[in-house]
């Protein structure tokens, strides 16, 4: 009869990604990140701001609710493989009809009918469905806890991220008042000039407008400055005001030392992979719910009460009432709506290991990006030392010889155009050097370290030997 409700050939065809194929090494050791890795920067400030952020950021609270939503879950579960216990009582007021099955003298009367009974009953779980759908909460409350972790790191990453972009923003700023001082001492003299009768309004029109285009960057970083520190308030839920007399400014960090290869137990040092890893879990144990539903349901019940026509009559020795059993059920025909679930359940486990297959890649991609534009931005600051150091004695020179009635004012412009731009470069790539080492922490996981899963990259990659550490 089973034959009917069958599951068939119905399975999952998705395989987890093997870390050997995205470069990771088993034998490789992955550098450790602290945990609380922005404390590198040397800044109380920022450490504050962070601590802050991680307290009271409203996205945490909504990530510990989904926690707690799984734990319920789990709870939940757990009393499907409990017995069940109930009491009730009844009473309905009745009158019998004249014309029915009910003889004389009951036939026509206004009667009460009365019930008072406890059952117990409990479910035999003889094919696993509770265990798989309490292992199934357990993943799901671990993916939610190592989910919650994730947006901690994320929310640390973008709290520094946020500072570092004002840090940046006051560089360019101090850049562009070094600008407007320098060009306004130039103005000076060329109207030191233009007085002696050795330059004409030309240059004086040139050096006066000069000045404004000075002023105008500086509107336009003190704009940036504001946005920042409103994103900066808005990531550690706090007034925008609490923050009009932030001015960092960072130096670089002192970064472990990354070998050629990165190890496969990076798999298990990032929140978001432990996440998807344990959707992988939920997910398998939910086609295991889905599979039981085919077998036998096997409850035993049992009740004991009074029921009485009358409440009188309700609580004496002849209305007992009292019965215990066993209750099977079994699927036959269901038109496929059993197969269509498992099918779907099935098709919800590809999705969760392509999903982690995806972050797996991800990871390995984010660390590897970082690694390159570290390396990139390294030599960029060294070639850009020599090109300012350059561009600063090519100014000084051109000034020397303009005040010398030796060049023209264009040149001494020109050379200053180059000093300017190799100020601005200094800033943007000691801001971006700092904004891609907080990537890194980040993308080594920020220090977090899945406590349930072993340090292997086996037990990165088949969670379900790990479920045990959570239950």
């Amino acid at each position: 009869m089973a034959g009917c409700a069958s599951p068939g050939n119905i399975q999952s065809t998705a395989q987890k990604i093997e870390p050997a194929r995205v470069g990771l090494a088993t034998e490789v050791a992955t550098p450790e990140v602290q945990p609380q890795w922005w404390q590198a920067f040397g800044d109380a400030t920022l450490n504050g701001l962070v601590d802050k952020a991680l307290a009271d950021s409203p996205s945490l609270q909504v990530a510990a609710a989904r926690v707690a939503r799984a734990g319920a879950a789990i709870e939940n579960a757990r009393a499907a493989e409990r017995p069940n216990a109930t009491l009730s009582a009844d009473a309905t007021r009745q009158r019998y009809t004249e014309n029915g099955l009910i003889p004389p003298p009951l036939a026509g009367t206004v009667r009460t009918n009365a019930t008072l009974q406890a059952g117990v009953s409990w479910e035999l779980d003889f094919f696993g469905r509770n265990r798989a759908a309490l292992e199934a909460a357990l993943g799901g409350e671990r993916a939610a806890m190592a989910d919650a972790d994730a947006a901690r790191l994320m929310l640390a990453t973008n709290v520094v991220r946020s500072y570092v972009g004002l840090a940046r923003a006051f560089a360019l700023r101090d850049v562009a008042e070094r600008a407007l001082s320098q060009r306004d001492e130039t103005l000076k003299l060329v109207r030191q000039r233009v007085d002696a009768g050795l330059d004409t309004n030309v240059e004086l029109r040139q050096g006066e407008g000069a000045l404004p285009e000075a002023r105008v960057q500086i509107a336009q970083l003190d704009e940036q400055i504001a946005l920042a520190r409103n994103q900066l308030a808005a990531l550690t839920a706090q007034p925008s005001q609490a923050l009009a007399s932030l001015k960092p400014a960072l130096q670089p960090v002192q970064l472990p030392a990354m070998p050629a290869q990165l190890g496969a137990d990076l798999l298990g040092r990032r929140p978001d992979i432990a996440a998807a890893r344990w959707r992988v879990e939920a997910a398998t144990q939910d086609v295991a719910v889905a599979r039981t539903e085919f077998y036998p349901n096997v409850n035993l019940t049992a009740f004991a009460g009074f029921s009485a026509l009358g409440l009188g009559n309700l609580i004496e020795a002849g209305s007992r009432q009292y019965g215990a059993g066993p209750a099977i059920r079994l699927p036959i025909f269901d038109a496929g709506r059993l197969r269509a679930n498992l099918r779907g359940r099935s098709a919800d486990l590809d999705a969760a290991v392509q999903s982690y297959n995806g972050a797996v890649v991800d990871a390995v991609r984010e660390v590897a990006d970082q690694l390159a534009s570290l390396q990139a931005i390294e030599r960029q600051q060294q070639e850009q030392v020599a090109a300012q150091a350059a561009a600063e004695s090519a100014y000084d020179l051109a000034l020397q010889r303009y005040r010398a009635g030796l060049g023209t004012f264009l040149v001494v412009l020109n050379a200053e155009s180059n000093v300017l731009a190799q100020r601005r470069t200094a800033a943007e790539l000691k801001a971006r050097a700092l904004d891609t080492q907080a990537l890194l922490m980040r993308s080594l996981g920020g220090g977090w370290r899945d406590t349930a899963a072993t340090a292997t990259a086996s037990a990165a990659t088949a969670p379900t030997s790990t479920l045990a550490a959570a239950r």
